[in-house]
């Protein structure tokens, strides 16, 4: 049976529309993401809806209020969790929001990144394939799967409809 854990993942943009809000998580020793830079979100509680998860998560991590918020994609992560558990994600861009972003959270420092320079920076490995998705100017929703295996990713499917 396939009972994946849902979340969401939000890239927030500058106001330039250049760069990108991310947190280092480098805050808890025991943290699956430990030393890797991602996007905001988590896990959606019983009675949300993706949209109230995305601005719980954002509110609750960079002390934000997400204002315009666009689905870019879907992806499916069989595998993904630290004990091989399968991940649903819904990932978003922010284009704008209000208040000023917390400096640090539970998780990590939080910092604002060049989007053009996001693969020079310690992600996780199967990130490379869905991120540019994120912000490119392609209007259509992207759906993928990326099974993980050991921490890696074994594939990589899309589509957008």
């Amino acid at each position: 049976m396939y009972t994946p854990i849902i979340g969401t993942l939000g890239f927030i943009l500058s106001e330039d529309g250049k760069r990108t809000l991310l947190v280092h998580r480098n805050a808890r020793n025991e943290d699956h993401h430990l030393g890797k830079y991602n996007g905001l979100g988590g896990k959606m509680l019983p009675g949300e809806d993706v949209v109230t998860c995305l601005k719980r998560e954002v509110k609750e991590e960079a002390g934000l209020d997400c204002l315009d918020i666009v689905l870019r994609g879907t992806v499916n992560w069989p595998g993904f969790g630290p004990d091989g558990q399968d991940w649903l994600g819904f990932i978003f861009l922010i284009r704008h929001f209000a208040g000023v972003p917390f400096a640090s959270n539970d998780e990590g420092t939080l910092s604002w990144h060049l989007i053009n320079l996001l693969d020079r920076l310690p992600m996780w490995e199967g990130d490379k394939y869905f991120i540019p998705l994120v912000f490119d100017d392609d209007e259509r929703v992207f759906h993928g799967v990326m099974p993980y295996e050991d921490g890696h990713p074994l594939s990589w499917n899309s589509i957008r409809i």
